[in-house]
């Protein structure tokens, strides 16, 4: 096997023994990268001397005996993630020059740990968007098939994957941007519980929304991940102060007594045949290995997205007001005064669909509008934050597609942002009641498409879908087929 297709788990047994060096891991996979980078288009940045670097300390700390599981892992970060000395762009070109001087608090964890970084990915706009065609720098391709889109808005993190350019990577998801990618793109992606992972020094879109996650080769790799960057963070204001259990510890390969919810709203018509297919195996899979199914309802279902479009959107007018063109981020070059500044500054720098959502939320909570929308939107997120509750009091966890379909064609939804949206709507309600989910391969379409299921937990309930998940995983082989790159 090529040093380049190891899992984490994997690639740290063979460091540890010392049969390889995290700089020969670093080269295969920066080569893997220059390989491939021109069909997929993944990266915004590689960070090559820096990685090479960072790999030689690892192995010096490894020669001195000190190995945690992540030291001298080559990883790479969604470009949303601040990162010290190197360019964070956002997916924009308000931002296209911008080089932090700071960590964000999960990259310095990961960087504590001794991870090495390959550099950053490519996503939709200010993570806005489900096809990574949003972005100012260019369209990812998904590795399975160059002509659809790997999803979004995490959409080169999944592509960086399933590509095998970086052992593991890490995205955001705000109404699903890290667990429909993953779907899409064949590997795993857990969206955390609200308050688990800091957002600190994550650039913000939807701040009560918005929480970081990790794209993986497997499930374990996914419960390494958590547990490298999980925790409390004081600089978070929304970080929730409670222990990080062993991720790890929890999967046991057994799914025997869990009882599964199968929301009935979200099995019904507009769901894709193939998709309905992989799911009536899945639930058979898991019959197999001694769980049971409760069928549930979640009666407000209907009502996400339009909840989910006036929340985030409102919380993004508010979290760009500060691209201003005065303090950091592109200004024009062309002003006559402070105004006409601010007025093409903004609009030079942002996108259409970024645009898009500034004027939706500006609406939203604009005089005279705001009781209408944004305070409406709130109590119906109320709503479906108890429909979750009301279920998880009869089953330990909910079993639902990802997506209504396997990966869509680039260019096929971008002139139609209403069916886009719908793209997220098994996924957004996870947001908006700020509980836990992970997509893990589940099948493939006949045209050769991945296509994932969702587990969703209990607030804080990461062990219980990740050891379900972990006992999926090793009763199939899907995770184990690789796109032909």
């Amino acid at each position: 096997m090529e040093l380049f297709e190891l899992t984490i788990h994997e690639l740290h047994d063979k460091l540890k023994k010392r049969e390889v060096s995290s700089v020969e891991a670093t080269r295969a996979l920066l080569a893997r990268i220059e390989a491939t980078e021109p069909q997929v288009g993944a990266f915004i940045t590689v960070t090559a001397a820096e990685g090479l670097a960072a790999a030689e300390a690892a192995d010096r700390r490894i020669a001195a005996g000190e190995i945690d599981l992540l030291t001298g892992i080559p990883v790479a970060l969604k470009d949303i993630f601040v990162t010290a000395g190197v360019r964070t762009t956002c997916g924009s070109r308000i931002l296209e020059n911008f080089v932090p001087p700071y960590d964000g608090t999960v990259v310095a964890r990961l960087k504590a740990q001794g991870a090495v970084l390959l550099g950053k990915l490519n996503q939709d706009e200010f993570a806005m968007g489900s096809s990574t065609e949003s972005s100012a720098f260019g369209v990812t391709r998904n590795p399975w098939d160059p002509e659809r889109t790997p999803g979004g808005s995490s959409g080169g993190s999944a592509a960086c994957i399933a590509a095998r350019q970086a052992t593991a990577t890490l995205g955001t998801d705000t109404g699903g941007s890290i667990r429909q990618p993953a779907s899409h793109c064949g590997c795993v992606g857990l969206k955390p519980t609200y308050g688990r992972v800091s957002r600190y020094g994550v650039i913000a879109y939807a701040s009560s929304l918005d929480q970081v996650g990790p794209l993986t080769r497997d499930v374990t790799d996914a419960a390494i991940m958590l547990g490298a960057v999980a925790g409390y963070d004081p600089l978070d204001s929304t970080s929730v102060e409670r222990p990080v259990p062993d991720y790890r510890a929890a999967l046991t390969g057994k799914a025997t007594g869990l009882k599964i919810g199968l929301p009935r709203e979200y099995y019904r018509e507009g769901l894709d045949p193939e998709v309905k297919q992989a799911l009536e195996a899945a639930i058979e899979t898991f019959r197999g290995l001694g769980a049971e199914f409760v069928e549930v309802s979640l009666p407000h279902t209907d009502y996400a997205v339009a909840t989910y479009y006036l929340i985030a959107t409102a919380e993004a007018s508010s979290n760009l007001a500060r691209y201003d063109g005065v303090r950091f981020g592109h200004r024009t070059a062309t002003a006559e005064g402070l105004l006409d500044m601010f007025r093409k500054s903004r609009a030079e720098g942002f996108g259409a669909e970024v645009k898009r959502r500034i004027m939706l939320g500006t609406y939203a909570l604009s005089s005279g509008y705001y009781d209408a929308y944004y305070l409406k939107a709130q109590k119906v997120r109320t709503l479906i934050m108890q429909d979750f509750s009301r279920a998880f009091e009869s089953v330990d966890l909910l079993l639902t597609p990802v997506a209504p379909t396997p990966a869509f064609k680039i260019g096929e939804k971008v002139d139609d942002p209403l069916q886009m949206y719908l793209s997220d709507i098994f996924t957004i309600p996870v947001n908006l009641a700020g509980t836990c989910g992970i997509s893990v391969p589940a099948g493939f379409s006949a045209a050769g498409l991945p296509i994932g299921l969702q587990l969703v937990g209990r607030p804080f309930g990461e062990e219980t879908i990740l050891r379900a998940a972990h006992a999926f995983e090793q009763a199939t082989a899907w995770h184990q087929r690789h796109a032909a790159l």
